[in-house]
């Protein structure tokens, strides 16, 4: 069986493993807990993705040396930007499905998404220019317009304080106002907030044939984020719409997507309108739950792309959650749920997990005593030191 080379972590390498799927990780990490996986059947070393070029070059010499033409996956906006910036260089190597080079520009960023959502009428957030941020009364939601090279931007580690995607202010005079807002202006993107919840967060996932038919998906629903509202998942479940699956074939069909996607969607509690927020054409940590579930999406994507396969209806299981408990406990230490109410969310069985899993356990070896070496050598100094 081919080997899939990825671009990305532990939780599509284990999406990939249950389908019986070679995984080969591309990765700077050579240490990091993916590599460790039992699913894991080989490490390419892969310098900084700044350099691009020496990154496609050490892609195309592993490509080479597997004497065929093998998928090639990515589960970040860093490691997609790179995949189609560098398309044509990739694309006699790899088996590639990509969306025209227009649309998958527009979709990771985030103003050109703005634009092309408003010329084809996809229930999107009002947009706010700058200028008129001032006469905004209500809540906004302020957001970068892209989000690569993301982890040490000044948005993330300064405007967001070190976590979450977003901030959310109490007036667009109150946005105005804030100098690290007026600085980075230019590399924000200003919408009305939706009000709502984490549980309020509703997110389709499919896989699209070139044209936009959907062949298969599923609906997944937020239990909690940290931070709240706009942070990154913590405790995740799928969930039974056929109303949102509508809206989701229909605006796949409508841009024409190509490939695996994310729609993330806010649901208004009282007049149930589901509220677009972004697409992303990427695979990501919710494959590992679906899979989990019946519903295998990379399985989808390679077995298309290797055979052209088109996959028979699978009924979509709710059986199984999806957690990230260290994320989760920072939720309830920020005071989303108080201590007896977590701790029985979290009694709700089965669940998989961001990194420990009982059928390939080195993962978490490899991650904690990692952190305990590395906390072991920081406390070794002080127990060196002479008295004093």
């Amino acid at each position: 069986m081919l080997p899939v080379i990825l671009l990305g972590g532990l939780n599509v390498v284990r999406a990939l493993g249950l389908a019986g799927i070679p995984v080969i990780v591309a990765t700077q990490d050579r240490r990091g807990p993916a590599t460790a996986s039992r699913w894991c059947s080989g490490v390419i070393e892969l310098p900084p993705l700044g350099d691009r070029d020496a990154v496609v070059e050490t892609l195309l010499r592993a490509g080479r040396s597997l004497g065929a033409r093998v998928p090639l996956f990515y589960d970040n906006d860093d490691r997609l930007a790179l995949v189609q910036d560098c398309r044509a260089a990739l694309a006699p190597q790899f088996s590639l499905l990509l969306n025209e080079p227009a649309l998958a520009d527009a979709l990771l960023e985030k103003s050109r998404f703005q634009a092309l959502a408003e010329r084809t009428g996809l229930p999107v957030p009002r947009r706010i220019e700058w200028a008129a941020l001032d006469a905004h009364r209500g809540p906004v939601l302020v957001k970068p317009r892209t989000r690569t090279a993301w982890d040490n931007s000044a948005i993330r580690l300064k405007l967001f304080g070190g976590a979450g995607k977003a901030r959310v202010f109490a007036s667009g005079r109150e946005a105005r106002a804030d100098a690290l807002v007026a600085q980075l202006a230019d590399r924000l993107q200003f919408q009305e907030y939706v009000p709502g919840g984490d549980d309020a967060i509703w997110s389709y996932h499919g896989f699209a044939a070139p044209g936009g038919q959907v062949l298969a998906s599923f609906v997944g629903r937020k239990i909690r984020t940290y931070p709240a509202l706009t942070g990154d998942s913590s405790y995740l479940r799928l969930a039974h719409d056929e109303g949102l699956e509508a809206i989701g074939r229909g605006i796949a069909a409508r841009l024409g997507l190509t490939g695996i996607f994310k729609m993330d969607f806010k649901r208004a509690a009282d007049t149930r309108r589901c509220t677009l927020l972004e697409v992303n054409t990427r695979f990501n940590l919710w494959h590992y739950l679906g899979a989990a579930n019946g519903v295998n999406l990379p399985q989808v994507d390679y077995e298309y792309l290797t055979e052209r396969k088109i996959p028979r209806k699978t009924w979509v299981r709710t059986r199984y959650r999806w957690l990230c408990l260290r994320e989760d406990w920072h939720a309830h230490r920020e005071g989303q749920v108080g201590l007896a109410r977590w701790l029985a969310s979290l009694a709700y069985l089965p669940k998989v997990y961001d990194l420990f899993a009982w059928r390939d356990p080195l993962p978490f070896v490899r991650y904690w005593g990692g952190r305990l070496r590395a906390a072991l050598a920081r406390r070794m100094p002080r127990w060196l030191a002479p008295a004093s």
